[in-house]
């Protein structure tokens, strides 16, 4: 088995993996990211920019380049039920220069983000490259061991940052057990063709389904929003009631669903999974993204609160590393309680606080969700909901992230 040795391992190529290489190179360490495919092009991920996530590209003096790449901009997210349309999160009310959820194809944004990276002399990223296993002493993590293109390779390094999502193999290889809520929901996704200027309410409420559509210029993105594990109800069922819920939303999308939807084969599954981890680290190693806190696809967070992991991490991290030194538990320990908090609080807003937006059988219409009342009552909540999906609590900022200010309690290695 080939060996290499490195300051830092990323496993996992999407949006906390390929922020935390990106800014812990920026800062002068050496680090390697780990990317399964050999590319980015997978249909039906979470493709939201938030406000937050604008603000660090604009601090980084990317943002003009970033927002030439195609995108829409959604400003308002309303909930259309039979008890009328609620604007239930105003983004323009929240200030800032990117008042605005941008929809941004993922795949566009991780090349992005890896063409930044490829400009410091110390990113690397393999492509094709699975890492299986760690490399351990007892419970202190010394590296990963990975199938790459060119044979099994093992890679030694002061830190691992586990970036390789909710199904994470190095959260199970170091033996860390996250805690488990019950998710509301899983998702059918699936797209539709879009009619020149056609405008389409983003959330509406039906009978045992809710239907979220986003704007992909050329298609709708739809994601067809069903009861916690009643997938196998839905395919029994048979497409016609597919169609005929999508129908009973948008005639016209409803004529499109029997020329483009001929099958389940058109429609992917998403068991939605909510969990977080009660400690993000193991010495040498540390978790961030989806592998530390799986996230309802409720409003978008989990992408947002990924990258914010990464800012932290590269923040309270990349001095240590950049300083010839291992972080220590303590240095890990200080990323887990600056992100324990927004993971909490979004986690209970996603399975409590928003429970009732989804359908809880397949009879039921959800007639106008509990925050929904509770917004269109009280109108001026629309700006504190939309801060709290496009900011949030603890927003992360570029600046010593950057700067590399400093040093924590790493211990010293030999590397």
């Amino acid at each position: 088995m080939h060996t290499e040795y490195t300051r830092c391992v990323v496993v996992g190529g999407g949006p906390a993996g390929m922020m935390a290489g990106l800014l812990l190179a920026r800062q002068g360490v050496e680090v390697v990211v780990l990317e399964k495919h050999g590319d980015f092009l997978r249909d039906f991920r979470g493709d939201t920019v938030h406000p937050s996530t604008l603000r660090l590209i604009e601090e980084l003096g990317w943002i003009d380049e970033f927002l030439a790449l195609p995108h829409s901009k959604v400003t308002t997210i309303s909930v259309e039920s039979p008890a009328g349309r609620t604007d239930f999160a105003d983004f323009s009310k929240i200030g800032g220069k990117h008042p605005y959820i941008a929809f941004m194809p993922q795949w566009d944004v991780l090349d992005f983000l890896a063409g930044k990276g490829s400009q410091y002399p110390g990113f690397r990223l393999i492509q094709n490259a699975e890492a299986t296993e760690l490399v351990r002493d007892g419970d202190e993590v010394l590296g990963v061991r990975a199938t790459t293109p060119n044979g099994p390779m093992e890679l030694r390094a002061d830190l691992v940052i586990a970036a390789d999502g909710r199904h994470s193999a190095m959260r199970r290889s170091a033996g860390l057990q996250p805690s488990v809520s019950q998710a509301p929901m899983d998702v059918l996704w699936f797209r539709i063709s879009r009619l020149p200027d056609e405008r389409l309410t983003f959330l509406h409420t039906g009978a045992g389904f809710v239907l979220i559509t986003i704007d992909r210029g050329t298609y709708w993105q739809i994601a067809y929003v069903i009861p916690q594990g009643a997938y196998e109800t839905v395919r029994d069922e048979g497409i016609e009631r597919l169609r005929a819920d999508v129908s009973a939303v948008n005639a016209g999308l409803g004529a499109r669903m029997s020329e483009e939807i001929g099958s389940w084969d058109d429609v992917k599954l998403l068991t939605v999974r909510v969990d977080r981890l009660r400690t993000w680290h193991r010495p040498g190693l540390l978790c961030i993204g989806d592998a530390a806190h799986a996230m309802s696809p409720a409003g978008g967070v989990g992408i947002n609160l990924a990258v914010q992991d990464a800012v932290a991490a590269a923040r309270i991290l990349g001095p240590v590393l950049r300083a010839g030194l291992a972080p220590d538990r303590r240095d890990l320990d200080k990323v887990q309680r600056r992100r324990e908090l927004p993971v909490r609080a979004v986690q209970l807003a996603q399975v409590h606080m928003l429970a009732d937006l989804y359908p809880k059988n397949r009879q039921t219409t959800v007639e106008r969700p509990l925050a929904a009342r509770v917004v269109r009552r009280l109108p001026f909540l629309n700006k504190w909901t939309a801060w709290f999906i496009g900011v949030g609590l603890r927003p992360e900022h570029i600046g010593a992230a950057a700067a590399g200010a400093g040093v924590g309690t790493g211990r010293r290695t030999g590397h």
